[in-house]
């Protein structure tokens, strides 16, 4: 028992010893504090850690954790109070010089106690819920320093200052700036934001609304958005010197506020420097000045997209409809195409190639071109243009590249079926002359044709190229089954054989052919049709080609490539050097308005005038007569005399073309109706009406009345039936 007193009593001597001398714990806290005032007061290096950090172990071991941890912060704040003195008493720009200095102290020394009291750190604390050494530091500094009275207002006032004149170009030190605002943040983001960062943002919110006013009473358009740019740009460079990050976005919002959002649209609508002022001149770095702002603000970039939009519309629209500018279908689609690339180029180099604004120039584009009914005629004019043989040798690559900017605007066009029409006349031509610039080039619009709208719209393209092929061979062939000499009694003959269903449906137009022509011509009808049994042979002399040999005055020889008609009309004068429109007229019987062109373009063009006109004038009359012109000279040997002819079609011939349209697309509209009621069965007019436009619009645009009536048809023909109750509702009968 004795020995089981000893032993308790060997466990609590050590213990009770210390506990019982009462003046331990003020003994062991008076040297602990006077190591924390040696560490504030600088003089840190006479001092022994290890031993202290025993004392402050100890201290907490033996429950003096209490007194340990208020001796602490009642120390700490009395040398607080004492530094807030000094920051206080410092004037003019000493003030943040000397916050800075004794905040670096401050933690230099926090750092030195929280080593010292570690122990107490790890137990004492988290067992009590109470700050640790270092926060409690922090903590303190931020109420006895910071916020104090003195110091606080000023601290704010001399931060904000010196943004202030750095703004209006001042230097200032960006170093000291990002130490001070290092230090709120230490503090806690709350005091950033609450002592700093919520008027900094207010302040220059009030700075940039007044100078955004200044700006825009005193610059154009271009010129403030490059202020505002060097504004935004300022801003951002300041919050990676000496701001906190998460301010970039808070700053540049108050930027963009109040100096792009609050002025947008009477920048956008500036007189001679805004969006349509940038647009018709060039601007492409303000316009990409402006895209790049506005995109950061909302509704920035719908709204100079609208404003985009609206102006091509209506340059568009003027371009469409100006009378003047119809005069050449041509030059019409030149200045189509010239606007476009200008556009494309706006949007590719200062928009950004933003889908968006390509989205809306499409649209642009295809309102208007549709404006002008007549605007598939005008591109199939211009592609004759470009695929004709002419004087101007062009390269295949630029071909390509005009091919494809063609097939953007054919894409534009809701009658496709009308360019169709026009297209395959104006090819028929080029072919059947052999005026076209390349096979190659032809064979690549229709691929591209074909990409763009499938098969059926260039099957027929397809069969002009393979009669011409073997037009070629049956010639060959012709000249080969001839007998002896034979070829050499007539003149030399090319015939195309154009099935009909492929070419340009014509009226057939004849003329009386000369003597001369008319026998090799019934040796080709009779070859060829020994040849192909079942065929029909009909002369469309109107679109014929001749060259002849002629002998003027004093022995001079020319070729002259000429039409068919011309080559009759020229024929007559073999036989007499005098001969009225009426006799002409008689002995050709070629339509009036053929024969009036043709003598018009033998009479009438200087150069070309191998006939005179009496009386002389520009116009063919019914009451003139014309000469053989002895006295005609050209510099070349083969001159060729195009018959003059209006580039547009006339009025009569355009409703004509019109009305071949709208029968072609009868059938190609009851056909999409089947379609969909054999797969439908029971179907609303409506829903009729949109399937059938969603089917047929790669090719033109229906008229819901033109459905309507070709729904009509099919009830009388039986392939449909009215519902009972549903007037509205059609079934298909099988």
């Amino acid at each position: 028992m004795s020995s089981q007193k000893k032993r308790n009593f060997t466990i609590e001597a050590f213990k009770h010893r210390v506990v019982v001398d009462p003046k331990y714990a003020d003994k062991t806290w008076k040297i602990l504090e006077h190591a924390i005032n040696e560490i504030y007061n600088h003089n840190a290096s006479g001092l022994s850690f290890e031993e202290l950090y025993r004392n402050a172990y100890n201290m907490v071991l033996h429950k003096f954790g209490e007194k340990l941890y208020s001796g602490l912060m009642t120390t700490m704040t009395s040398h607080l109070h004492e530094i807030a003195n000094s920051i206080e008493v410092a004037q003019g720009e000493v003030f943040l010089d000397e916050l800075n200095r004794k905040w670096t102290d401050n933690n230099k020394a926090l750092q030195m106690i929280r080593d010292i009291l570690m122990y107490m750190d790890r137990t004492f604390i988290p067992s009590t819920h109470r700050t640790p050494v270092y926060e409690l530091g922090l903590n303190l500094w931020r109420s006895t320093v910071i916020h104090s009275l003195k110091i606080q207002p000023r601290l704010q006032g001399t931060l904000l200052e010196l943004v202030h004149r750095e703004r209006i170009g001042e230097g200032i030190d960006r170093g000291l700036m990002r130490n001070i605002i290092k230090m709120l943040l230490d503090l806690g983001s709350t005091v950033y934001q609450e002592d700093f960062e919520k008027t900094f943002l207010e302040e220059s919110a009030a700075f940039y609304r007044g100078e955004s006013q200044q700006f825009i009473e005193s610059c154009d358009c271009g010129d403030y958005l490059k202020k505002a740019e060097t504004r935004l740009n300022e801003e951002i460079e300041r919050v990676s010197h000496y701001l906190d990050s998460k301010s970039e976005a808070k700053i540049c919002n108050v930027v963009e506020k109040e100096l792009i959002e609050n002025h947008m649209h009477r920048l956008v609508h500036m007189e001679n420097s805004g969006l349509v002022h940038m647009i018709v001149n060039d601007k492409y770095e303000d316009m990409g000045r402006m895209y790049c702002l506005f995109r950061r603000v909302p509704n920035g970039l719908p709204f100079i997209r609208d404003v985009m939009t609206s102006h091509i519309r209506e340059t568009g629209k003027h371009l469409v409809t100006d009378p003047e500018k119809l005069k050449d279908p041509v030059d019409f689609v030149q200045r189509l195409l010239d606007e476009k690339d200008k556009l494309d180029k706006i949007i590719h180099t200062a928009f950004n190639n933003d889908k968006t604004f390509q989205n809306a120039l499409n649209s642009s584009f295809e309102y208007f071109i549709n404006l002008n009914p007549r605007s598939p005629e005008f591109i199939s004019l211009f592609v004759d243009d470009k695929l004709r043989k002419g004087l101007k040798e062009v390269s295949e690559e630029d071909i390509e590249i005009v091919l494809d900017k063609v097939m953007m605007l054919f894409r534009y066009l809701q009658e496709k079926d009308v360019f169709e029409k026009y297209y395959k006349q104006h090819l028929a031509k080029r072919l059947l002359s052999g005026k076209t610039v390349s096979d190659d080039a032809e064979r690549s619009l229709i691929v591209k044709l074909k990409t763009e709208c499938g098969y059926q719209f260039t099957s027929k393209l397809e069969g002009m190229f393979t009669d011409m092929k073997t037009s070629q061979d049956t010639m060959q062939d012709f000249y080969d089954n001839m007998v002896g000499g034979e070829a050499s009694d007539y003149p030399s003959l090319t015939v195309q054989v154009l099935t009909t269903g492929s070419w340009p449906t014509q009226a057939s137009i004849t003329c009386n052919l000369p003597v001369e022509i008319l026998g090799v011509c019934d040796k080709f009808r009779t070859y060829y049709l020994g040849t192909h049994t079942g065929r029909r042979l009909s002369w469309q002399t109107n679109m014929g080609t001749a060259d002849l040999k002629v002998t003027f005055g004093k022995g001079q020889k020319h070729e002259l490539n000429v039409s068919t008609f011309q080559m009759c009309i020229l024929m007559l004068f073999n036989n007499g050097d005098r001969l009225t429109y009426k006799e002409i007229e008689q002995a050709t019987e070629i339509p009036a308005a053929d024969l009036k062109r043709s003598l018009q373009s033998l009479a009438c063009v200087k150069g070309k005038n191998v006939l005179r006109k009496e009386p002389m004038s520009k116009e063919v009359g019914e009451e003139d007569a014309f000469f053989f012109n002895e006295k005609f000279t050209s510099k070349l040997y083969k001159v060729k005399i195009g018959t003059v002819v209006a580039q547009k079609e006339s009025e009569p011939e355009k409703q004509e073309t019109r009305q071949r349209v709208e029968e072609d697309r009868k059938p190609q509209i009851e056909a999409a109706i089947v379609r969909i009621m054999k797969s439908r069965r029971v179907l609303d007019h409506n829903n009729i009406v949109a399937e059938v436009t969603k089917q047929l619009q790669v090719r033109f645009l229906p008229n819901p009345v033109v459905i309507k009536k070709r729904i009509e048809s099919l009830i009388e023909r039986e392939f449909l039936e009215r519902d009972k109750v549903d007037r509205k509702l059609y079934r298909y009968l099988a």
